[in-house]
């Protein structure tokens, strides 16, 4: 059984750079795609980064391309969201997602998430 627990979230004040980490178990992921997704009060759950396990291809929203990083450690099991220059409305629920077929980018086509981890950014 798949499971993946995201951790890193809190209250950041505007401008600061923390990570967020997606702890993966239960299987193998060489053939996955790892994603990163947020949903804000209101609003629908919205893409923000994805990688591919092997080989390590990275996507990014419009939104946060050139401020955030996704990364992923083979040898923890781990994908990481290095989140700088944040701002208000990056706050959100930010959830990590595992998916072995269709679009990094579709949120229906992902088949694990984690609980997800807060992220409020303060101004």
């Amino acid at each position: 059984q798949v499971q993946l627990v995201e951790s890193g979230g809190g209250l950041v004040q505007a401008g600061g750079s923390p990570t967020l980490s997606c702890a993966a178990s239960g299987s193998t992921f060489s053939n996955y795609a790892m994603g990163w997704f947020r949903q804000a009060p209101g609003k629908e759950r919205e893409f923000v980064a994805a990688i591919r396990w092997n080989g390590a291809s990275t996507y990014y929203a419009d939104s946060v391309k050139g401020r955030f990083t996704i990364s992923r450690d083979r040898t923890k099991n781990t994908v990481y969201l290095q989140m700088n220059s944040l701002k208000v409305e990056d706050t959100a629920m930010f959830y990590c997602a595992a998916r072995r077929s269709g679009s990094v980018y579709y949120a229906p086509d992902y088949e694990y998430w984690g609980q997800g981890t807060q992220v409020t950014v303060s101004s």
